[in-house]
């Protein structure tokens, strides 16, 4: 079974059983057991050999891995801190006099969320811990925040030039100036920018549909109990929350430029595609905490006892965070060893010549699908962007960008809708949401969105003009949202 079809069968159970049950634990560790028994031949002793050596042992002792467990436990304790403190209440309460109203707090969260485009990591657990109180109060459910969050963390890191991702792409591009090739495929990463568009379209037009309108209404209801009844009980204030969160983002900058070497004389975009994304998260983060608990010291707002009880919290609150990353890392650990990315290249290697101008629209589709059954744009770019670069390098340039970008956006796609993703799960732990409830009811979106980036893909393939697609696929977009509005309202008033 290893290096066939059967290697992308262990995920795609994985994801049907979550998505059928609501249930993702038993969900991905049934995906695990049968990953272990194709690679064994069905030899029960060898399978779990394999699964606790290749698959647990081997995730839990990778080193970047181990940084991102860190980070969340620190990420998790600072958040403790700042609720303890008063800081989160404080802002909620500012945030009320300034944001009057649902468009805005929305827009404030995809604002947010874009501006932190350093790492999607850091995004979604940051974006969730400062917006989560502004979203209860002004009464829009936990799954629209988890969606805003996710939507604004992989989308908005893979058209930024100074991202961890921006420097894992560099990183797969072989023969040619990674970089450059980075940002002349940015106007045709499709699926990002649409996404972007079609969040900031559902927000003014005020619309949703599927599962997220239900969650929406049933919090227009629920929530509002809950917001009165609040009484602010602490003598914190706004700057015990922004003080935290500032000191986070230049902390974790400064880390992950160290790590790739700027301060030894590399330039900062250099250092930024060199850096250890994970070590960077962790020393910014520790950093970060140290200092977050001497201004609470000197502010006693927090004595040091408390702020050290916030350390077990931490730990708790990102629990379920950490156990189905571990389960997620240990299936994809269950793929990488049935040869799924070999499958996948001698396929698309073996058709690529025939099709040269629909080769866009099919490496979007084959990136999406392989991102969404393993849960990894990072090993979606390792495995295509060099097949990619070998079709087209010497042969056509213009295809070539085109042709990456669509690697990008499909993985990003996958990414996006893959209940095993890392991104996915950090966005329901920062808006607090139940993982499969934000899967559910984030799905529809994005179908709609990558089916709309597929047609433009279509089009770039033989336009070969990034603002004319883009053009297309806004339209489509913005037509698409004014649609399911209309039938909606249809709908309410027959």
């Amino acid at each position: 079974m290893v290096g066939t079809f059967w290697a992308l069968v262990p995920p795609v159970i994985a994801i049907v059983l979550a998505l059928i049950t609501k249930e993702v634990y038993s969900s991905l560790f049934i995906g695990i057991i049968m990953g272990g028994l194709f690679f064994a031949d069905f030899s029960p002793v060898k399978a779990m050999n394999h699964i606790i050596d290749d698959g647990f042992t081997a995730s839990l002792t990778s080193a970047g891995n181990v940084g991102i467990l860190i980070f969340l436990v620190i990420l998790g304790t600072i958040v403790a801190m700042m609720n303890k403190a008063g800081g989160s209440a404080a802002f909620g309460e500012w945030a009320q006099k300034h944001i009057k109203t649902r468009v805005g707090a929305q827009l404030a969260t995809i604002a947010l969320g874009i501006l932190i485009f350093i790492d999607d990591y850091f995004n979604c657990l940051t974006v969730g811990s400062v917006m989560e109180p502004i979203a209860v109060r002004h009464r829009i459910s936990r799954q629209k925040l988890a969606y805003l969050i996710d939507s604004t963390a992989a989308p908005v890191c893979i058209i930024s030039p100074i991202s961890s991702w921006a420097a894992a792409v560099t990183g797969f591009v072989e023969g040619e100036d990674g970089f450059s090739l980075f940002i002349s495929a940015i106007p045709y990463n499709f699926y990002a920018l649409l996404t972007i568009v079609f969040m900031i379209g559902i927000v003014f037009i005020k619309t949703d549909f599927g599962p997220m309108a239900r969650y929406e209404d049933f919090a227009k209801d629920a929530q509002e109990t809950v917001e009165r009844g609040e009484e602010r009980k602490t003598k914190g204030k706004v700057i015990d929350l922004i003080f935290p969160i500032f000191t986070l983002i230049a902390a974790c900058v400064i880390s992950m430029i160290y790590t790739g070497g700027f301060f030894e004389g590399k330039s900062f975009v250099d250092a930024f595609a060199g850096c250890d994304a994970s070590k960077g998260l962790v020393i910014g983060s520790l950093t970060a905490m140290i200092l977050t608990v001497i201004f609470y010291l000197v502010r006693r707002v927090l004595p040091f006892k408390a702020c050290m009880e916030c350390l077990p919290e931490g730990f708790k609150a990102m629990v379920p965070a950490i156990l189905i990353l571990t389960l997620a890392w240990t299936l994809k650990n269950m793929t990488d060893s049935l040869g799924a990315a070999n499958y996948v290249h001698d396929m698309l290697e073996g058709s690529a010549e025939g099709l040269h101008s629909f080769l866009p629209a099919i490496i979007f589709v084959v990136a999406a699908l392989l991102s969404f059954a393993t849960g990894t744009s990072w090993g979606t770019f390792g495995i295509l962007i060099p097949i990619v670069v070998s079709v087209f390098s010497g042969t056509d340039h213009t295809m070539m960008i085109i042709s990456i970008s669509a690697c990008m956006a499909g993985s990003v796609c996958g990414d996006h809708c893959s209940p095993i993703s890392d991104t996915t799960i950090m966005a329901s732990a920062g808006a607090r949401c139940v993982h499969v409830q934000h899967v559910s009811t984030q799905l529809p979106y994005a179908i709609i969105v990558a089916v709309i980036s597929f047609i433009s893909y279509i089009a770039a393939g033989f336009i070969k003009n990034a603002a004319v697609c883009l053009f297309i696929g806004i339209g489509i977009t913005l037509l698409t949202l004014f649609i399911i509005k209309y039938v909606k309202s249809d709908k309410k008033s027959s």
